[in-house]
């Protein structure tokens, strides 16, 4: 969505065509002069991808399709360029999530292959993921470029304090508080971040409260009591879900973000925190290193020890937290998405038909 809506400020000489399913999510775009946005009807996923979208791509008659969300029609006659976020689904596939998510998994695990060989040009999101694609499929080096994913522009530093008090009522956030996104997902990594946090509890003086969204309370307590740490609940605080126009607020709202996954083809919230002023704890693997660059502390991810002595090094020494929010903002700067969309309008450019011109 950020992508077209910068893409329509850019590009007003070719003619675009935005297919999208006819559900409340496609308000989120507006037509322009230049931007005709066609509703195709809600359906199944593969059934909307692989037989209506065709369809309608051949009725509109066009040139060249952007695919954005890691697939796209097996069957298609037009040069393809598709967005691969990331290959975890490659790499390793299992059944541990919902039925929802094991489906897509295993869609994408059939699709994908099928989309690299047809494309004309993969478009990944970080030098990490695209060493990772490439390593897994063979493709051709030359036909993968990366293109960085950009921070929507609500995040930044807030200065309102009427609006974070109020953010911090409608979500009963502590004062000063470390702030996790939880997740049953085994790369989320949420076992390890509480058995960090029970550590730093015992060896802190000062015990800065967890707030943990995402997740539900019964599976935060399941984890603390299967570590003999259910004592530690007390400063925790979990929050089922925070909407996004307030994510903004709580970044602000947080003294740390901790982010130590296993494994990210990106990591947004890493430059989202980072640009509304807050330090970030994260891994020193996959692309998070990579995004980061040296504005975060950088921890093993499978060391609880790494990441209690991080939250320590912080919330110990002031002047290190003022540094990291300074480098902080300075590093989320360059992940815009005027950036991103001049990159992939280069794409389209190189590849499009003589006669789009």
């Amino acid at each position: 969505m950020e992508l077209i809506k910068e893409l329509q400020i850019l590009d007003l000489t070719n003619k675009y065509v935005i297919f999208v399913k006819d559900d409340e999510d496609s308000a989120c775009l507006n037509e322009t002069e230049n931007f005709k946005i066609r509703k195709l009807r809600s359906s199944p996923y593969p059934i909307w991808e692989q037989y209506l979208l065709p369809k309608a791509v051949s009725e509109e008659g066009i040139d060249i399709l952007h695919c954005t969300s890691n697939t796209a029609p097996i069957f298609i006659n037009i040069p393809l360029i598709v967005t691969i976020h990331d290959i975890i689904y490659l790499e390793s596939l299992n059944f541990n999530g919902s039925a929802y998510q094991n489906f897509g998994n295993l869609y994408r695990k059939i699709v994908v292959p099928f989309c690299i060989s047809k494309s004309k040009v993969i478009i990944t999101v970080s030098n990490f993921e695209r060493s990772r694609i490439i390593e897994h499929t063979k493709i051709n080096e030359a036909k993968i470029i990366t293109v960085y994913n950009a921070k929507n522009n609500s995040f930044k530093v807030i200065e309102d304090k009427i609006l974070l008090d109020k953010v911090r009522r409608t979500y009963l956030l502590p004062e000063k508080f470390i702030l996790f996104f939880g997740n049953t997902a085994p790369k989320k990594n949420t076992k390890r971040v509480l058995e960090a946090y029970a550590q730093y509890s015992l060896s802190s003086s000062e015990i800065l409260p967890l707030v943990i969204t995402d997740c539900k309370e019964s599976y935060i307590r399941s984890i603390l009591r299967d570590i003999n740490q259910l004592e530690v609940m007390n400063n925790i605080h979990v929050r089922d879900y925070i909407g996004f126009n307030d994510l903004p607020s709580v970044y602000n709202l947080a003294f740390i973000f901790l982010y130590p996954s296993l494994r990210e083809s990106f990591g947004l919230p890493i430059i989202e925190s980072m640009a509304c002023g807050t330090p970030v704890i994260t891994s020193n693997t996959s692309s998070m290193p990579e995004v980061a660059g040296d504005a975060a502390i950088l921890i093993n991810p499978e060391n609880k020890d790494d990441i209690a002595l991080a939250i320590e090094r912080i919330t110990i020494d002031s002047q290190k937290h003022e540094r990291m929010t300074s480098a902080g903002l300075q590093r989320a700067g360059i992940f815009d998405w005027n950036s991103t969309a001049r990159e992939v309008l280069k794409i389209y450019h190189l590849h499009q038909p003589p006669r789009l011109n």
